[in-house]
């Protein structure tokens, strides 16, 4: 990994505006070694989805539709203490966050047109159908036995 490695993109030319990120770092639960009462390895970034100015407006509305759920007044968090070096942590929260916003502003999917089956198709299945049938009758042994 290279020094905090740039811009995280979102999509195409838009990525998380570095400014608009605001950072808080506290004491992670879980086992360490004896530095871990004393280094604040957790990290929470927080981005202000509501009042943000880098995101396309169509983008914006999607995810605030979408993030509803997750956002404190227009707010998004994410929060990373999985590794035991505050660094490594910034780099999961901010890949986290680009990839949480990256799929909260997709465009929804095309709806399904649906497909006709072509009735050569069908006719095909009928008649088999039809001969798997008389198979099984041919075995009902009624009078041979």
């Amino acid at each position: 990994m290279d020094p905090m490695s740039g811009p995280h993109v979102i999509r195409g030319s838009v990525s998380l505006p570095e400014a608009e990120l605001m950072w808080r770092f506290s004491r992670s639960s879980g086992p360490g070694g004896q530095h871990v009462n004393t280094s604040d390895s957790q990290v929470e970034l927080r981005f202000d989805l509501a009042r943000t100015e880098s995101l396309p407006d169509v983008w914006k509305q999607r995810a605030l539709a979408k993030l509803a759920g997750r956002l404190v007044d227009g707010v998004v968090t994410v929060r990373s203490s999985e590794h035991r070096s505050q660094w490594r942590n910034r780099e999961t929260a901010a890949v986290r966050l680009a990839a949480l916003l990256a799929e909260a502003t997709a465009p929804p999917p095309k709806p399904r047109r649906p497909t006709r089956i072509p009735r050569g198709i069908n006719e095909r299945r009928l008649r088999e159908k039809k001969q798997r049938s008389d198979t099984k009758r041919g075995r009902q042994g009624r009078d041979w036995g």
